[in-house]
């Protein structure tokens, strides 16, 4: 059984594959935020977006059912909780021009300066996040 490192490496590789393979082939770069909002529009042009996403999903659950070790451990959130993060995440990804996978993953790699620009500011807003929500506010 291959230890955990293994895991995060084998998926880093998958991840940075798919992302070359999809700029080389379809000229199209692998932002998530921007491959949901053009498939939202159910254009037959844009099938690949929804075959794309497909594998992303059927990715998560291939590793979660079939291939992790042990169970991913699951949290009780609030609903209304998880809509408006989700809400706020959305807003944020389109006051950016792009989300994480998009800035960090394929804008670095093609070393655009918009994108480091977004990637140091979602790193400095986590990084603030959490020490305000664990060592000013005390959360866990």
């Amino acid at each position: 059984m291959p230890t955990e490192w293994f895991y995060g490496l084998f998926g880093g590789i998958l991840i940075g594959l798919s992302a070359t393979l999809l700029l080389a082939l379809n000229g199209r770069i692998a932002g998530i935020s921007g491959m949901v909002n053009g498939a939202i529009t159910f254009a037959a042009a844009e099938a690949w977006r929804w075959l794309f996403l497909g594998g992303l999903v059927g990715g998560g659950l291939i590793y979660e059912y079939a291939l992790a070790p042990q169970p991913t451990p699951t949290y009780d959130f609030a609903p209304l909780t998880m809509i408006v993060a989700g809400l706020l995440v959305g807003f944020g990804t389109r006051m950016g021009n792009g989300c994480t996978s998009g800035h960090g993953v394929c804008g670095l790699g093609r070393l655009s300066v918009r994108s480091l620009v977004a990637v140091l500011t979602f790193m400095a807003t986590g990084i603030a996040t959490v020490f305000i929500a664990r060592h000013l506010l005390g959360w866990v």
